[in-house]
């Protein structure tokens, strides 16, 4: 891997980690309008804070090297709930920041998943 191609990972993940971090602490932390896309699909309370933990989970596991391409894949997959949630409940372009997340998510399991866990399986 190139030097630049090194810092542009680190900067994608880093950047992605700081992200989910700081949604799913805002969910920890019971922040009404980030608890409020869960009301409007009628799932209970505590999902939000399910969440919220993964994302914090999944943002620390990014800085991680072994767990990393799993967070990230993690990560995406819940992404994809919101892209769902935006697309269904909001106009579709409400639906573009967690596009964006994923499409990094993505990018980050991509490079990352040959220092990983998965690579062990093989």
């Amino acid at each position: 891997m190139t030097k630049f191609k090194m810092i542009a990972s680190w900067a994608i993940i880093v950047l992605l980690a700081a992200a989910f971090i700081a949604a799913g602490s805002g969910k920890l932390l019971g922040v009404e309008m980030l608890h409020q896309s869960f009301a409007n699909m009628g799932l209970p309370s505590w999902f939000g804070y399910f969440i919220g933990a993964c994302e914090v989970a999944g943002g620390v596991g990014l800085l991680v090297r072994k767990w990393s391409a799993l967070a990230a894949l993690g990560l995406f997959a819940v992404m994809l709930g919101a892209i769902g949630y935006h697309l269904a409940f909001d106009p579709m372009a409400m639906a573009l920041p967690a596009v964006v997340l994923a499409l990094l998510a993505l990018m980050a399991f991509i490079s990352r998943k040959g220092d990983s866990l998965l690579s062990a399986i093989h």
